[in-house]
């Protein structure tokens, strides 16, 4: 069976309620996305930890997929009329019907971090059976491995970890250094992050691994400080939580920062340096990696 998917411009106003109202009126899903997305006017929302959440892109496009012989037009015409909206218009892209589970598997093949560690979705056999492999799909929370800060990252661990850690994720996401680091050696490892998602999707992934991790909300952890804080976040979060994060650290500890640019190592170090003594910055495709250890 093929779908109908149509794309209806909106502002950030409307955007949520006439998601909804679609959905109430019949459509199979919709989601909403930057209407700039891919364009150098792409707005970047997020919410990390001691950061505003913003909640949706001013200019919006609203995507609403339709079974092949739904009438799509007065589905979205009574949606928009119960958002009070006059005529609104929209595009229409015919779906054909594909194995979509298997499509977008095939999108995703292991993927070599180092000469001993992999991370390997599900479907696959891990290609290195004596190589540490952390079995990670995508979904909805952030990190898979294919991202250069997240790379960086697991790099660190990789050469760094000595074995018997104390390991603070800062910013879990999908839980991926965290479990990397117990599955890398680590005694113990902590993920803290603002989404509930990615505390479910933490937790899940650590049970696919067999390793005993705790994930939190911010509120949620406990008091302590641990023997490496990794935080792969962003700038302006890094430069609001260095005093938390650097109290987090035990002294001699090891900091771990990344999603960070290029051009905001020397501010991060600087800002980083009333704490640890900072290494030099690694780079990878425009992004950095800075780690120090605690005074």
């Amino acid at each position: 069976m093929s779908y109908q998917q149509t794309t209806i411009a909106v502002n950030d106003a409307v955007a949520e309620r006439l998601a909804d109202a679609l959905m109430e009126h019949g459509a199979l899903s919709a989601a909403i996305e930057d209407a700039y997305a891919g364009t150098e006017n792409e707005q970047a929302i997020f919410g990390e930890p001691g950061m505003p959440t913003e909640q949706i892109w001013q200019q919006s496009k609203v995507i609403a997929l339709f079974g092949e012989h739904d009438d799509a037009a007065a589905v979205i015409n009574r949606a928009a009329a119960e958002c009070g909206l006059g005529g609104i218009g929209f595009e229409t892209e015919i779906l054909p019907e594909q194995d979509w589970v298997r499509l977008t598997q095939a999108q995703f093949d292991p993927i070599q971090i180092s000469d001993r560690l992999w991370i390997t979705p599900s479907w696959h056999d891990a290609p290195d059976g004596n190589a540490v492999n952390l079995q990670l799909d995508p979904g909805l929370a952030f990190g898979t491995g294919s991202h250069p800060t997240t790379r960086l990252c697991l790099q660190w661990l990789d050469s760094e970890l000595k074995g018997g850690e104390s390991v603070l994720d800062y910013g879990c996401g999908s839980g991926i250094l965290a479990i990397a680091a117990l599955k890398l050696g680590a005694g113990s490892a902590t993920g803290v992050d603002i989404d509930e998602q990615a505390i479910r999707a933490s937790n899940d992934n650590a049970a696919q691994n067999n390793v005993q991790a705790r994930f939190f909300l911010p509120d949620g952890l406990p008091a302590g400080q641990f023997d490496v804080v990794v935080a792969n976040i962003l700038a302006n979060p890094l430069r609001m939580l260095g005093e938390m994060l650097a109290a987090r650290t035990k002294q001699g500890g090891r900091i771990v920062l990344s999603g960070l640019l290029d051009e905001q190592v020397e501010e991060l170090s600087e800002i980083y340096g009333q704490w640890f003594d900072i290494e030099p910055a690694q780079i990878e495709e425009g992004w950095a990696r800075l780690s120090g250890v605690k005074r």
